[in-house]
């Protein structure tokens, strides 16, 4: 199995919205990333706007319909607009993430004792209309139990916490509760992805946790284009989801 490379394309949004007209375009970009590689494209269309627009969404299902190898995968709090949104847009998977309005970034993973019924709702709701359903966990054995009741596909592990510990003395201890939480996710029938934070020098030692389906990456993916060139970015993020193989 080799792990897939889904591109977040939020900081491409944030440059265009930038200075108020389509440049650099968010399709275009997708464009490119497909070209190079890229098994996926991620955006997570916020309330306000401030990076992917609803339009943006509406557009990129256009665009991915050229595509059908190319995964499509919307994160977001599921609002009625938001649900709405990706009804219409009908991606591969919906990432749901516990987000509030003026949240700057998605910082912690859902509470299933707490959300467990508006969790369960959801996913029948899309489910109807086949789309895959993910949810975003904190890497803790008791939240992967709790979700495998709410029917969701599989769960997206937040990985802040382990990019925080890299090259730190707690890189271990912080690594095996991962460990630990994607085999409970494989324990539990769950599928697993990961995102946020993890980066060219990150993946590889994160990657040694099997059966990690697919890796969401944008803000650092982003800034490593800019300084490196897109062609070999994107290339290494490819090699090291092969080595994971």
């Amino acid at each position: 199995m080799t792990t897939k490379l889904s591109v977040n394309l939020n900081k491409i949004a944030l440059l265009r919205n930038s200075r108020g007209r389509d440049y650099p375009s968010v399709v275009g970009f997708a464009k490119k990333f497909i070209a190079l590689g890229a098994h996926g494209i991620t955006v997570h269309p916020r309330e306000d706007e401030r990076h992917i627009t609803r339009q943006d969404a509406r557009d990129l299902a256009k665009l991915l319909e050229e595509y059908p190898e190319v995964e499509y995968n919307i994160e977001g709090y599921p609002s009625e607009e938001f649900l709405t949104l990706v009804e219409e847009c009908n991606p591969d998977q919906v990432t749901l993430v516990p987000d509030a309005v003026d949240q700057l970034t998605s910082d912690h993973g859902w509470d299933v004792a707490w959300h467990g019924e508006l969790l369960i709702m959801v996913t029948e709701r899309l489910k109807k209309s086949g789309i895959r359903v993910a949810a975003f966990l904190d890497p803790d054995v008791e939240q992967v139990t709790r979700v495998a009741a709410t029917g969701v596909d599989r769960i997206e592990l937040y990985t802040e916490e382990f990019a925080s510990s890299y090259g730190t003395p707690q890189q271990a201890e912080v690594l095996a509760k991962y460990v630990a939480a994607a085999a409970q996710a494989e324990h539990m029938e769950l599928e697993i992805n990961a995102g946020h934070d993890l980066d060219s020098e990150n993946l590889p030692t994160f990657l040694t946790i099997p059966n990690i389906l697919e890796v969401s990456i944008g803000h650092v993916l982003t800034v490593e284009c800019i300084e490196q060139g897109m062609e070999s970015v994107v290339a290494k993020y490819l090699d090291i989801c092969s080595a994971s193989a």
